[in-house]
């Protein structure tokens, strides 16, 4: 079979492909995608900081006994507090967490979900000298380990206890957590809504250190967990505003030998703003740049599910919110 003849049928395959999604009615918001396993992380992206550096290297839980009685707390503390204090507490940007304690043993421990690479690098890909397509450094996994660092969660921000549950409760979340961090292999920053109100449509939900904990804390509830707390349960949500997102397609129909060569321009264009800046000048003309594309040209590439998404967004544009999210009941 010729290249020519090989390069048609491929392009006919892309536009069958497009057409067969055009037909089929969209779901919003969109689903975040479920993996059978965890890819090995390419050896280019290296974390600032380790990851999960004092829990178990595969991601283990103890089986803990059935009948201990196990207190469940709500961490919750600035991000980067170890670095920056309360900084970004007074802008409400949180990462959260569960605590647990073992009334049997008096083993604390903690749990949490965060990026193996950092948020820059979940959040923003890298433009690569030889490769095409924007490449991305994007995972996010549990980290369970004996412990609480009560000063860390206390000094800005809380560690209170919201639920007691018993060991063999406490064993199913464990198997349900393993699950879900093997099916949930990526870090998704944005919530992508229609506009501020409430009620209004969602495109995009986020999957991050938050999510995760809501989702464990409906899961002990379903297992049987009753939840009470003395304190306002809030957590980060940070938003982008646009009208209704385009599907643009994946790496191979976009950036491969028969893609769309000037939509592949237009994508790594936008991103090349947010490559970390080397100076102070670099960094006010990259900001300028992102003001220009994102306010004035209302435009913002969406990398979910690894597909790409057009967003032709709107004011207020992009908000970080510290809402209430009451524990289930």
């Amino acid at each position: 079979m010729g290249s020519e003849l090989r390069g048609f049928i491929c392009l006919w395959l892309q536009l069958l492909l497009q057409v067969s999604r055009a037909d089929k009615q969209q779901t919003w918001p969109v689903p975040y995608r479920r993996y059978d396993h965890r890819p090995t992380p390419d050896p280019f992206c290296q974390p600032k900081y380790p990851f999960c550096p004092t829990g178990s290297p595969n991601g283990e839980i103890p089986q803990l006994k059935d009948q201990d009685h196990i207190e469940v707390y709500r961490l919750q503390t600035p991000v980067w507090e170890f670095k920056y204090g309360d900084l970004l507490g007074h802008f409400h940007i949180m990462h959260d967490a569960i605590g647990f304690r073992s009334t049997l043993t008096g083993k604390n421990y903690t749990m949490e979900w965060y990026e193996l690479f950092q948020l820059g690098n979940c959040t923003f890909p890298h433009l690569r000298p030889g490769i095409a397509a924007p490449f991305w450094c994007n995972q996010g996994a549990a980290c369970f380990f004996e412990g609480i660092d009560d000063l860390h969660w206390k000094e800005n921000g809380s560690l209170v206890k919201v639920s007691e549950v018993s060991g063999e409760i406490f064993n199913k979340m464990a198997k349900w957590v393993k699950e879900d961090n093997r099916t949930g292999i990526y870090y998704e920053t944005w919530t992508v809504q229609a506009d501020p109100n409430p009620g209004s449509k969602i495109w995009f939900e986020s999957y991050d250190c938050s999510a995760f904990v809501l989702r464990t804390y409906h899961v002990l509830s379903k297992l049987g967990a009753v939840f009470k707390s003395p304190i306002q349960t809030n957590y980060t949500r940070i938003f982008l505003y646009s009208g209704e997102p385009t599907y643009l397609g994946n790496d191979s129909s976009i950036f491969g030998p028969h893609g769309n060569k000037t939509l592949a321009e237009q994508i790594n264009s936008f991103y090349l703003p947010f490559r970390p800046p080397h100076s102070a000048k670099e960094f006010i003309i990259s900001l300028l740049e992102i003001v220009e594309k994102v306010i004035v040209q209302n435009t913002f590439y969406l990398y979910f599910n690894y597909e790409y998404w057009y967003l032709p967004m709107k004011q207020p544009y992009i908000e970080i919110t510290y809402e209430e999210i009451p524990l289930p009941s």
